[in-house]
């Protein structure tokens, strides 16, 4: 049953939270072999990104495309699984996601050096404890790089998923979520435009993080909505990997804080392995019943409460016309209108 078709979770979310936290992942079918399949993931330098590389590498992958910000961390984070996988191939290549331009070169890259493509993993992101906007687009820097550089990649990397799989195996693209986008409340854009709101220095604050995984839900869902892509071309679906330990994802928290934050992690937090698990679980076990999913706990799960209500399809609207409007310049729309 798809996400859509389950109903909303009602529970208490810091008890699901803490019953999530103590999950343990499932054993991988013995029959997975990821021979001959090349696989991108963004921010694989380190942390998830870096053991979900590691965890296909581990199931065979031929080919792997280290897809970072910075050359030279990627390198150093290449040799190490190069020592380990002699037999594959692992490469290098910037894209910041902080420049649509970036994004952009990074894609025709994708078409010019690439005869195929199987799995991408978008998996770079940040959580910003301080009000910053972008230079390029002045949108706040957690919903640029989180929501909206990320989906204008998926947006432009789906067809080419959908050429470069093979016949009868359809490609995989996978974005990293949050489980607080289940308790994420947008500010008030009745007055406003969603992304207006969320630029708001005044409205900024911890649910920011949140809220920029809760537009990837509303996106996501909309997507299906429309019929833009089939799972017979691209399964599409979003994850939440567990609150992690082992990572560098919260590097920008300090003080009393990071004291606080490393106490907590050393109660509840996942470990970083168990957490690659649900990559892999995502593109490579799950079949095409995980398109258009939320998975969590290596599950398909309901999304957010909030989506299911009118002011939910509401907000899901109008963000989907803010969005393709902000992705003119890329031609997001006849992108997705050619994938069906």
């Amino acid at each position: 049953m798809a996400s859509r078709d389950i109903l909303p979770l009602t529970s208490n979310y810091w008890r699901r939270f803490w019953r999530s936290q103590h999950t343990k992942p499932p054993p991988f079918p013995k029959d997975i072999n990821l021979a001959g399949k090349v696989a991108i993931v963004t921010g694989s330098n380190t942390g998830l990104g870096f053991e979900s590389s590691r965890q296909f590498l581990t199931l065979g992958l031929s080919r792997l495309i280290m897809a970072v910000r910075s050359k030279e961390r990627g390198e150093e984070a290449a040799a190490k699984l190069r020592t380990s996988f002699p037999n594959a191939i692992i490469e290098v290549w910037v894209v910041d996601m902080a420049s649509y331009d970036s994004i952009q070169i990074f894609v025709q890259k994708i078409e010019k050096d690439l005869e195929r493509l199987d799995i991408v993993v978008l998996n770079a992101g940040v959580n910003k404890l301080g009000f910053g906007a972008n230079e390029r687009t002045r949108h706040e820097d957690t919903v640029q790089i989180n929501y909206l550089s990320t989906f204008l990649l998926a947006i432009l990397v789906l067809p080419l998923l959908k050429r470069k799989s093979p016949a009868g195996s359809p490609g995989r693209l996978t974005i990293i979520s949050s489980a607080l986008a289940n308790i994420a409340v947008l500010p008030d854009h009745k007055s406003t435009a969603i992304m207006a709101a969320l630029d708001d220095p005044k409205k900024f604050g911890t649910p920011t993080y949140g809220n920029s995984k809760l537009l990837g839900h509303l996106f996501l869902w909309k997507l299906m909505d429309l019929g833009c892509v089939e799972a017979d071309d691209v399964v599409f679906n979003l994850i939440e990997p567990g609150f992690l330990k082992g990572t560098e994802f919260n590097r920008d928290v300090k003080g009393v804080l990071a004291i606080g934050l490393r106490l907590f992690q050393a109660l509840v937090a996942r470990e970083v392995t168990d957490a690659g698990t649900t990559v892999v679980d995502a593109t490579v076990v799950k079949g095409k019943e995980a398109h258009g999913c939320y998975l969590a706990d290596w599950e398909i799960r309901p999304f957010p409460p909030f989506l299911y209500t009118q002011e939910g399809k509401d907000t899901m609207d109008k963000l989907w016309g803010e969005t393709m409007a902000e992705f003119e310049f890329a031609n997001a729309r006849a992108i997705l209108g050619g994938m069906t």
